[in-house]
């Protein structure tokens, strides 16, 4: 059990990274600009570098440190993400074209992205490992097959079908009931790439502003008039890019999302020889437990990252922490004499139907809702809502979902501790 206080609370990908950007505090504000963007996250750098390179006067605020969100707190895993709901549940929310259409659009969002890392010479540590997923129970196994083919027939991405029998080759525990391999997948390190995208966004000639807490916003014949404490930047136009980190005074879209707080551990590093029985292949992996637990060697292979939901909205890094590791070894006994060196956690934002979503409400355009798979999604909708600023394209499916929120729901989900809870218990009972 890691005791609290014996590991950092600092996320284990920023200790080889200093964020590029400077505070507010020591540049002026501006009186103006054409595109204001809220959120220095992968979709606000990903739009606002778009906007600048077509000429666009760009300026990105974030109530943080730039960059220092979600997008370097994941677990830098990266797939087309269409099995959130699994291909059933797709087409049984909206039918077989559209979900044939869904996929389709979610392999193009994880190509977009791997070609920008390589037209951009991005380093990332981007690796094409592969991913296993493995089933918690047999019928589960039976719907991953099902699933693997039919995704064959739908579009071109390598799955394999890995048995009980034979998934010690893949993963180093005895939970599973067999297994994928998405073949394509891939990993990297999720706050070097941000970390890049800034400094791209800065050579564009963007402005990027941290600790700059918008606190209102004011629609107004021209644009918008954006409160930043005493100070008013006008703007043309604003995108609201904040995902699960959406607050006041955005009411209407955070009434939208469900923020969830999903956190991560870090193992001291390890032998070589141990961490090979976890992952031979040295791959990422997941299961189909209800709290989305999931796991991946460091890009040094030296240590197992382990993450998934924690169980409250705020960040109580001592109950995560040993929750986590509780599961860590409950799939991997190997593991128990461990020490973890890190404990951190993020928002991500759920939606009610599972899907992200980019458009424009009462004039504000927004892309968020990425579902806990925002690497590749945040990353290629941010450049698809900056086309559609410009006026340029950015055509994509999502953009044709309503986005509903609940009747009375305010957008704080005081629900979601009980509802995790049921989820661990489900997993627990292997529901």
């Amino acid at each position: 059990y890691p005791m609290q206080n014996t590991y950092s609370l600092q996320p284990f990908w920023q200790d080889d990274i200093e964020f590029t950007t400077p505070v507010s505090k020591d540049q002026l504000l501006p009186s103006q600009t054409e595109v204001l963007v809220i959120g220095a996250g992968y979709t606000g750098l990903s739009a606002a570098l778009t906007l600048s390179r077509a000429g666009k006067k760009v300026v990105v605020v974030d109530a943080s440190q730039a960059g220092s969100g979600a997008s370097s707190r994941n677990g830098g895993l990266l797939g087309p993400s269409f099995h959130k709901l699994g291909l059933e549940g797709l087409v049984k929310n909206f039918g077989m074209e559209t979900a044939n259409e869904i996929m389709r659009e979610s392999i193009a969002g994880f190509n977009w992205l791997l070609d920008f890392i390589q037209v951009e010479n991005i380093d990332c540590q981007l690796n094409r490992c592969g991913r296993f997923r493995g089933a918690l129970k047999k019928n589960h196994f039976d719907v991953l097959q099902r699933q693997a083919e039919t995704i064959s027939q739908i579009i071109d991405y390598p799955v394999s079908i890995v048995g009980k029998q034979q998934q010690h080759t893949e993963v180093g525990s005895k939970t599973y009931h067999g297994g994928v391999v998405y073949h394509a997948d891939a990993t990297l390190h999720p706050a070097r790439l941000v970390n890049e995208i800034i400094q791209r966004v800065l050579a564009a000639g963007a402005r990027i502003l941290s600790h700059t807490k918008v606190t209102g916003i004011k629609q107004t014949y021209s644009g918008f008039d954006v409160n930043i404490g005493p100070h008013t930047i006008r703007a043309q136009t604003v995108l609201l890019a904040t995902n699960g980190y959406t607050d006041k005074p955005f009411s209407g879209l955070k009434r939208r999302i469900l923020p969830i707080r999903s956190s991560m551990i870090a193992t001291a590093k390890l032998p070589e020889s141990l961490v090979k029985s976890i992952s031979p292949n040295l791959r990422s992996h997941g299961g189909t437990d209800r709290l989305v637990f999931y796991y991946r060697p460091s890009p040094d292979g030296r240590r197992l990252l382990f993450g998934g939901r924690a169980m409250h909205f705020h960040d109580k890094p001592a109950e995560y922490a040993h929750f986590l590791h509780k599961n860590m070894t409950a799939l991997f006994p190997q593991l128990s004499e461990v020490d973890i060196t890190h404990a951190w956690s993020g928002l991500v934002a759920y939606t009610f139907d599972h899907m992200p979503h980019i458009g424009e409400l009462d004039g504000l355009y927004y892309s968020m809702g990425y579902c806990g798979s925002g690497v590749a999604r945040a990353n290629y909708l941010g450049n698809k809502i900056a086309q559609k600023i410009l006026g340029t394209g950015g055509d994509t499916p999502f953009a044709s979902f309503p986005f509903e929120s609940p009747f009375m729901y305010t957008g704080t989900p005081w629900f979601m501790p009980i509802v995790l809870r049921w989820h661990s218990f489900a997993d627990k009972m292997g529901w």
